[in-house]
């Protein structure tokens, strides 16, 4: 297979692909989690057999499984396994027990279980060459840093041997590029961008999607300065074509937005409203004795946020405002991309606060309306514009046996096999 990213390294505790879906599913390859979580969001046992808080939700103990080995031979234990948890979370205190690992957090923390299933929190230890090594399905035999990765199945995975004898991975590949290659037959699994899905489809291609999971909003460079700036944003959302931009430049796929989260993990997405009303909007332009124009920034390198920027600004003009796009980070607002963390509201909605840059939502209480409100305090600080949710998805080969891919875009790949077409 190939992918469009090009990782320098599978330390789990890095956070420069933080938001790639496809980094996720290749670390989970390698690494195991202490928990994971399954398609209806409950917490399953991995590498932790159980686990308890104490009152407070501050300090947590989790139960490691034994017998388990990191694929260069050696045992699990559990000061492994805190050095790994301690390298990706600085702020926590982790202690190392003789067969568990005890977290204390400073304040309380319901979502400890939830956050160990984590990509981040994969479980690795630095082996030789400086190659991370884990205990999961597959071990690397051969690692290109930005350029390509071997990976061979785990002969004595505690799991149970994976039915592929091995994956290998190509790095930096167009989708375009990885399309072309799966037609030839030299890979079974191409990344396929959303806009795209329904045409390959139709030509009759395998496709596999997610659940929306990945976020595009703009997103300010700072807080409003006055009630004129406030004014100036409540009239770029409102301005906002989303159906236009759905059916011209998705190709009808994404679900257009005004929330943060998606619909399917919080079940309120659909009460914040996203129709599109110009002559509130341009009312309300009114009512501004002068607004400056704007610069729009967008990734050189994502065409279709180029795109999209391009339609905003012909709507803002509608409207009266004037946005200029261009290709850079230094921009009044940008146009991004965030993946949902986790199929846990709470942690999710702080990690795509965060990844927006806003400040972490503070919640009451551990209810879904508790996260409701948060989220609504969220979006009046107008920081933010939120505008569709999008799926990952793949094409994928008919020899491919056993896919089978997860609400949130993770596959399973231990679980496939190369088969006849027939």
């Amino acid at each position: 297979m190939a992918m469009q990213i090009a990782p320098l390294t599978l330390d789990p505790a890095d956070s420069s692909h933080v938001n790639a879906v496809a980094y996720r599913n290749l670390l989970r390859l390698v690494f195991d989690n202490l928990v994971t979580m399954d398609d209806q969001g409950r917490i399953q046992p991995a590498l932790a057999v159980s686990w308890r808080s104490e009152p407070g939700n501050q300090r947590w103990q989790f139960q490691l499984r034994q017998g388990v080995k990191f694929q260069d031979g050696s045992p699990l234990t559990a000061e492994a396994v805190a050095a790994s948890l301690r390298a990706a979370n600085q702020s926590w205190t982790v202690l190392a027990g003789a067969d568990a690992v005890v977290i204390q957090r400073d304040k309380a923390d319901p979502d400890v279980a939830e956050q160990l299933a984590l990509a981040r929190n994969c479980i690795a230890k630095r082996g030789t060459g400086g190659i991370f090594v884990g205990t999961g399905p597959f071990r690397i035999t051969n690692w290109q840093a930005g350029k390509s990765v071997t990976l061979a199945a785990d002969e004595d995975y505690w799991g149970g041997r994976a039915f592929l004898d091995g994956v290998e991975i190509e790095f930096g590949r167009s989708a375009r590029d990885q399309l072309i290659d799966l037609d030839l037959g030299k890979i079974q699994i191409a990344e396929v961008a959303p806009e795209q899905s329904h045409k390959l489809a139709e030509e009759r291609h395998r496709i596999a999607s997610s659940l929306p999971v990945e976020l595009v909003a703009l997103v300010f460079a700072k807080d409003a300065q006055s009630s004129d700036d406030q004014k100036i944003r409540d009239v770029l959302a409102l301005c906002i074509d989303r159906a236009a931009i759905r059916s011209g430049v998705l190709q009808n796929t994404g679900d257009p937005t005004a929330a943060i989260l998606p619909d399917w993990i919080s079940g309120y997405a659909f009460v914040f409203p996203v129709e599109r009303n110009l002559t509130r909007a341009q009312d309300e332009r009114g009512e501004v004795q002068r607004a400056p124009a704007m610069t729009l920034g967008y990734d050189s390198d994502d065409t279709m946020m180029r795109v999209i920027a391009e339609r905003i600004a012909l709507n803002a003009r509608e409207a009266g405002l004037t946005l200029q796009t261009a290709a850079t980070t230094k921009a009044d607002l940008r146009i991004m991309r965030v993946v949902a963390a986790s199929t846990t509201p709470r942690i999710t909605l702080t990690a795509s606060a965060l990844s927006l840059g806003m400040s972490a939502p503070t919640f009451g209480g551990t209810s879904i309306n508790d996260v409701y409100i948060a989220e609504s305090e969220l979006l009046r600080s107008k920081r933010t514009i939120p505008l569709f949710q999008l799926s990952v998805s793949y094409a994928v080969s008919p020899t491919l046996q056993g896919w089978n891919m997860g609400p949130d875009g993770m596959w399973r790949l231990a679980d496939v096999w190369l088969g006849g077409t027939r």
